[in-house]
C-alpha cells in the first residue's frame, strides 16, 4: 500500500514541492496542507518542510506554532503518528514544544548552504529505522539558524534515551554536541536541519537522503496497517 503524507505549508515555506517529489518517487502519495487547515485528512505521516515560515519574523517558527494546522499535527504526534520537521520545520517543532531545545543563529553569523556529512546515531526513530547506526550520509544544509541548543538536563536525556538521531561529522554551525537532528521520547517525531529531500537523486549530487525518506514511508505504512 502507499503511505499518505501530509506536507504542511506556511506562508514562506519553499521546500514543499521538493519533499512531495522525493516521496512520490519512492511510491508515497502526498497532499499539501495549508496552515489554516484544521485536519490532516487522514494522513499516515506529516512533514513540516523547510523555508521561511511567516518570513521568520519575531523568532523563527514562533508564529507558525499558532497556525490552526499545528493542533492537528500535535494530535497526530500524540497518537503515535510519524512527524518529521526539516530545517525550518525543525524550528517550528521546537517552538510548538513537540521537540525540546531551540535553534539559534549559526556560529559566525553566516548563512550556510553546502553539503555536509552526518552520522546516523540511532535506528530508534521513524526517520532512521532502516539505517544502521554509524552510517555517514552526505546531506545538504541551507540555514542561518541551525545551531541547536538545550539545557544540560535535556542534553543528558537526549543522550541517555538514544534520541540524538543525526550528528555532524564536522560541525558547520556550532550546534551543541554536534547535533543535526533529534527525536521525541517515542521516536515518532523527528527534527533535523539537513535536507534529505535535496539528496534523493545522485544526478543532483547525492542520493543519501533516500534511506531516510524511505524509513519515513515505511513507518507510515506500518502505522496504517496497524490501525
Amino acid at each position: 500500500m502507499s503511505a499518505r503524507v501530509a506536507i504542511v505549508v506556511f506562508p514562506g515555506t519553499n521546500c514543499e514541492l521538493d519533499v512531495a517529489h522525493s516521496l512520490e518517487q519512492l511510491g508515497g502519495s502526498t497532499e499539501l496542507v495549508f496552515h489554516t487547515a484544521t485536519s490532516l485528512g487522514g494522513a499516515d505521516a506529516v512533514v513540516v518542510p523547510g523555508g521561511f515560515a511567516h518570513g521568520d519574523y519575531l523568532r523563527t517558527g514562533a508564529l507558525a506554532r499558532f497556525s490552526p494546522v499545528m493542533t492537528a499535527v500535535a494530535e497526530h504526534a500524540a497518537a503515535g503518528g510519524p512527524v518529521v520537521g526539516i530545517c525550518n520545520g525543525f524550528q517550528v517543532l521546537t517552538e510548538a514544544d513537540l521537540l525540546p531545545g531551540a535553534l539559534q543563529k549559526n556560529v559566525g553569523l553566516k548563512f550556510l548552504c553546502k553539503t555536509v556529512e552526518c552520522r546516523v546515531e540511532t535506528s530508534a526513530s521513524v526517520l532512521t529505522s532502516g539505517v544502521a547506526p554509524g552510517t555517514v550520509l552526505r546531506l545538504p544544509i541551507n540555514h542561518f539558524e541551525g545551531n541547536y541548543i538545550c539545557d544540560q538536563v535535556t542534553l543528558d536525556q537526549l543522550r541517555a534515551e538514544d534520541r540524538i538521531v543525526l550528528r555532524y561529522v564536522d560541525n558547520p554551525n556550532g550546534a551543541l554536541d554536534d547535533i543535526a537532528g533529534i527525536a521525541n521520547e517515542r521516536g515518532n517525531v523527528v527534527g533535523l536541519m539537513p535536507h534529505p529531500e535535496r539528496a534523493s537523486d545522485a544526478l543532483l549530487g547525492s542520493s543519501d537522503g533516500v534511506v531516510l525518506l524511505q524509513s519515513l514511508l515505511d513507518a507510515a505504512v506500518a502505522r496504517s496497517e496497524a490501525a
